[in-house]
């Protein structure tokens, strides 16, 4: 079993195409990937998270629109995804009739934003994603960049000690 430490350090020595296909995993956008890949070596999981900031704060909305590409719709977890489907476990088993509502109100988002809606989903029911798409519904699309933006930062930050922390534990 290696630490987190040696997790993070084997991640930093990596090959720069193996890197790029693992920060790839992580998030979708080729320029957070080559980001974060500059500002190897990281000292400890703190400045790797920074990193992940750092890199989230310089997106374009284009390379935002990258990064939530890699996003299954929120009540609809990508099929033998093991990431989608643990990150949108709070969908398991719920009424048919919210499903439908969840649906509907993704529809109603993604024809106005002209993208999924992405919600750090880890930890959330189908009731309370409902309730934040309804209520972000009404922002502009520079708002909602933002909040986007946000989101990915944290579901980024999620993806990356998993990471960490499944590799020490190997």
């Amino acid at each position: 079993m290696t630490s987190p430490i040696d997790a993070l350090d084997a991640l930093a020595a990596a090959p720069a195409a193996e890197l790029t296909e693992t920060l790839l995993e992580i998030c979708s956008s080729p320029s957070w990937a080559a980001l974060v890949a500059d500002s190897r070596p990281w000292s400890d999981r703190a400045e790797l998270l920074a990193a992940n900031e750092a890199a989230m704060a310089k997106l374009t909305v284009e390379d935002l629109n990258d990064a939530m590409a890699g996003h299954a719709r929120i009540g609809k977890p990508k099929a033998g995804d093991a990431t989608s489907e643990r990150e949108q476990a709070g969908i398991r088993g719920v009424d048919s009739a919210l499903l439908d509502e969840l649906h509907e109100a993704n529809a109603a988002y993604e024809a106005k934003f002209g993208h999924v809606f992405l919600i750090c989903a880890t930890g959330r029911t189908a009731d309370t994603m409902l309730t934040a798409l309804r209520e972000r519904f009404p922002n502009d699309a520079a708002t909602e960049a933002e909040i986007v933006r946000g989101e990915l930062r944290k579901i980024n930050d999620i993806r990356i000690n998993r990471l960490l922390d499944e590799s020490a534990n190997s």
